[in-house]
């Protein structure tokens, strides 16, 4: 027998890591498979994954990029090409050393990112300047054998794009990086009403053979730091690696300048840490698969089911809006759309139909609202922008409280041991401090922001002259 109403999900303040299990089983996202740290992304937690890519994939193309796709194996004597980035894939690479019953001539890297094809690709299509610049965009799943898993966050197959772009100088590849990781920003904060920190990665923290990496750092709710979407300067290490070369305006002989940037699936983790409440999930209308759902009261009664179709024909033209026309009790219905997340909900029943009315109830702040019928579609519209606003809003305020200065290093560990959250504080530079921090704290450095400031003139570590202010957080 089916059970009445779905069950509550654990308190965030209870437990946050259980919360978050609950929240993404329970809220049919996705599914454990037989392979540990897998997951079955289910349909409505791909839906959502569609709608981010949609998104994405547009404000790629209007960027100038064109996706192609890169072969799911790579033979580990292309790999070995580019020293510094196997050393930092090392740890994270799956092999294949069997086809069928024989033994491989030659191990293939099942791929956990694409410089090394893209770099072999390039080498034989790149010859003179009129050949720049390559923009191309892949879309698609890597593999890294990552020890400790969490649905989203990580795990050991995930999809994501990643741009792979070629330059005749240093300057467009730098403004290259910039303009992707200001797509990142702009998606994250419009889209799914998440703000972000913007900065440059220490050198320890920096993608693999990289020049330097550009971040966007997004706040949990629990204090936690997310790495939200990297790109990269790549200089020309890869390119000299593969010989990219291509012969300049004055006929001479160059290497490109190359940049890689992605954005995974990791940002639904994102959207469920930063919005979600102990009801479940709560997702952004501008993202919602389902923004707008129809719950009939007493469907029993003549008409009302065929006044609850028409009004959801009415509003397709405005919102994405469902019905459930299921035999379900309402109480039981209510309980699953908060659980999902579902940006608003209308009811609508006998009476108020007689009355020529609705009522809307938004997932945001709980608040109902009695809507006469013939505002309803501008209603409608201006609660789904409202409730996009406010979820930004209130992610920036959370944030915000979220962030302190600390000036030593005891205000810092005492920082991140009782309240968590960014930590801004300066440093020298040095690794060794940078070391120590998340030897003695945890917390590991999240960017240099690009807004620089100073708050304190020494080194919150070793009480040197500083270089950096630095946002510091535990994260995931």
């Amino acid at each position: 027998m089916a059970k009445e109403f779905v069950k509550d999900v654990t308190g965030m303040e209870e437990d946050f890591a259980q919360w978050y299990t609950d929240v993404v089983t329970k809220a049919e996202l996705i599914d454990y498979s037989s392979v540990r740290g897998s997951m079955i992304i289910r349909p409505y937690g791909y839906a959502l994954w569609e709608n981010i890519k949609d998104a994405l994939d547009a404000k790629i193309k209007e960027t100038g990029h064109e996706n192609v796709y890169m072969p799911l194996f790579i033979p580990e004597s292309l790999l070995q090409k580019e020293k510094d980035h196997i050393e930092g894939f090392a740890p994270e690479v799956a092999w294949v050393t069997h086809g069928g019953e024989e033994e491989l001539a030659e191990r293939l890297c099942v791929r956990p990112t694409s410089e090394v094809l893209f770099g072999e690709h390039y080498k034989n299509i790149i010859h003179s300047y009129r050949d720049l610049p390559k923009l191309y965009n892949q879309w698609a799943n890597v593999v890294r054998w990552e020890k400790t898993t969490r649905p989203f966050l990580r795990t050991l197959e995930f999809l994501w794009q990643e741009g792979h772009t070629c330059h005749e100088t240093d300057q467009e590849a730098h403004d290259e990086t910039v303009k992707m990781l200001e797509v990142y920003a702009e998606l994250c904060e419009e889209l799914l009403a998440i703000p972000v920190i913007k900065g440059q990665k220490t050198e320890k923290e920096k993608f693999a053979g990289a020049k330097y990496t550009y971040t966007i750092e997004s706040l949990m709710h629990d204090g936690k730091a997310l790495q939200s979407g990297t790109s990269h300067h790549l200089g020309d290490g890869f390119a000299k690696a593969f010989g990219i070369q291509f012969t300049d305006r004055d006929g001479k002989l160059q290497y490109v300048q190359q940049t890689s940037w992605g954005f995974t699936t990791r940002i639904i983790g994102a959207m469920i840490m930063v919005h979600g409440d102990d009801r479940g999930l709560v997702v952004p209308p501008r993202i919602a698969p389902t923004q707008l759902m129809i719950v009939p009261i007493a469907q029993h009664k003549e008409g009302v089911l065929d006044f609850a179709y028409n009004l959801k024909s009415q509003l397709a033209g405005i919102a994405r809006v469902d019905i459930d026309a299921s035999d379900k009790k309402p109480g039981w219905k209510f309980n699953e759309y908060e659980m999902k997340g579902i940006p608003l909900r209308l009811e609508v029943g006998p009476r108020d139909i007689e009355n020529g009315q609705v009522v809307l109830a938004r997932r945001d702040t709980g608040e109902k609202a009695t809507v006469a019928m013939e505002e309803l579609d501008v209603k409608v519209t201006e609660l789904l922008e409202d409730i996009q606003h406010n979820l930004l809003e209130k992610a920036k305020a959370h944030r915000d409280e979220k962030t302190t200065i600390a000036k030593t290093f005891e205000e810092f560990k005492t920082t991140v041991r009782d309240k968590g959250g960014f930590v801004k504080a300066m440093w020298c530079g040095d690794r060794a401090c940078e070391d120590k921090i998340k030897e003695e704290t945890s917390a590991t450095s999240r960017c240099m922001p690009f807004e620089q400031g100073q708050v304190s003139d020494t080194c919150v570590c070793c009480e040197r002259d500083v270089k950096y202010l630095v946002y510091w957080a535990k994260a995931y």
